[in-house]
């Protein structure tokens, strides 16, 4: 097999995922703010919420206003998190909640990296390959990448955010191509969605590689 130019890779649940659960961490912040609820209850609540939201893409906006559409965009999904969970009334101040939340989110704390990650990430550079990441995140993931030192190892990161594309879509992947001046056929795309990452690279022309976490 022809070793690829450049191999991008997703960054939630390929490179690092949540310790615990999304809503783990969502209910340790509510209980300091005197708000009641069970873990797994929250839980189901988000990916309900995540999973009926649109994606977070702002085409045309400017870049300098995109952080803030972010910030909008993941406060309205815990809104929808706690009102189908029942709880939303028992906040006092929600608007400190979140502000405290969506920080934490950004910092190394609600992470860890998979044990296969470092190792694979090393062979490859080692041997001259391009590394890149084509990610549905927001811009913290420059944050969380510099605080769980995996920043070294990337020379092209590419959000829907700022790409103004989500995947599966073809757009984002040609856009983390041109920064890498790559064809399709000379990269790999390795993510754990199937539709996202597997169907989408596909699509667009990459090797896609469906990895199992």
């Amino acid at each position: 097999m022809q070793q690829p130019k450049v191999i991008f890779l997703d960054a939630v649940g390929t490179l690092f995922g949540v310790r615990g659960s999304v809503g783990e961490v969502y209910g340790m912040f509510a209980r300091e703010y005197g708000v009641k609820v069970k873990d797994a209850s929250l839980n189901n609540s988000f990916l309900r919420a995540f999973k009926s939201a649109k994606p977070p893409v702002f085409p045309g906006a400017d870049p300098d206003e995109i952080p803030e559409q972010e910030f909008e965009w993941w406060r309205m999904i815990a809104l929808r998190t706690f009102e189908d969970a029942g709880v939303l009334e028992q906040f006092v101040d929600f608007t400190d909640f979140f502000d405290q939340l969506y920080h934490h989110f950004a910092t190394a704390k609600p992470w860890f990296i998979y044990p296969d990650v470092i190792p694979a990430l090393e062979k490859w550079q080692a041997v001259g390959i391009g590394l890149g990441i084509v990610s549905n995140f927001d811009s913290r993931l420059h944050f969380v990448l510099k605080e769980l030192k995996l920043d070294k190892f990337f020379t092209s990161i590419t959000i829907s955010t700022f790409a103004g594309a989500a995947k599966p879509e073809p757009q984002i992947f040609a856009t983390a191509l041109q920064k890498h001046h790559c064809q399709p056929q000379e990269a790999w795309h390795i993510g754990d969605s199937y539709q996202q990452d597997y169907q989408g690279a596909r699509a667009a022309g990459l090797r896609a590689i469906l990895i199992d976490r």
